[in-house]
């Protein structure tokens, strides 16, 4: 039995819950997010609590309860409190801009690179940080990703766009004989 599953689900205030078929639905300050789980898990609301329980034990209903839990609270929690992701932008001339809907990189290439920023997201730039925000936690950690992804920082120099909390291993260089 999982361990995370069995877990209650407070409801925040200002949050409203609703669970209509296998879809739960939550409307908050953050915006409206929805979870459509699957057949093998049972979702209920009590007062100010969501329970997830097993439909039936069997070995497929247990590796998705506490999966189908987390989602559930990810859900709630993103339209309560919304979720954040923070990027460092490390090199001489390395710079980043809001444009509209697209976020323009100068991280060292022959051109700036231009990412279309996701419905629901919204990003802000403040130095050399890139800061990330929005209610659904997947697409807040993908975009972020897919940042970083563009300019990894390498171990000589550091120089990239890294997470807030990555430390980067850095190696020693050639040296002269």
């Amino acid at each position: 039995m999982s361990r995370i599953g069995k877990l209650p689900i407070n409801i925040p205030e200002g949050t409203e819950v609703q669970i209509a078929g296998r879809t739960i639905t939550a409307k908050g300050k953050e915006g409206e997010l929805s979870y459509t789980f699957d057949k093998l898990i049972d979702v209920k609301k009590e007062d100010k609590v969501v329970i997830v329980s097993l439909n039936k034990k069997t070995k497929e209903s247990q590796k998705l309860y506490g999966l189908s839990r987390t989602l559930v609270y990810n859900v709630i929690k993103g339209v309560s409190e919304g979720f954040e992701k923070r990027l460092s932008i490390h090199g001489v001339g390395y710079r980043a801009a809001v444009e509209d809907n697209n976020l323009t990189l100068n991280v060292g290439f022959s051109h700036p690179v231009v990412k279309t920023i996701p419905q629901g997201l919204d990003v802000k730039i403040e130095k050399n940080f890139i800061i990330i925000s929005g209610a659904n936690k997947e697409t807040v950690g993908q975009f972020a990703a897919d940042i970083r992804k563009i300019k990894k920082p390498e171990p000589y120099k550091g120089k990239g766009i890294r997470y807030i909390d990555e430390r980067v291993r850095r190696k020693a260089g050639k040296t002269a004989k």
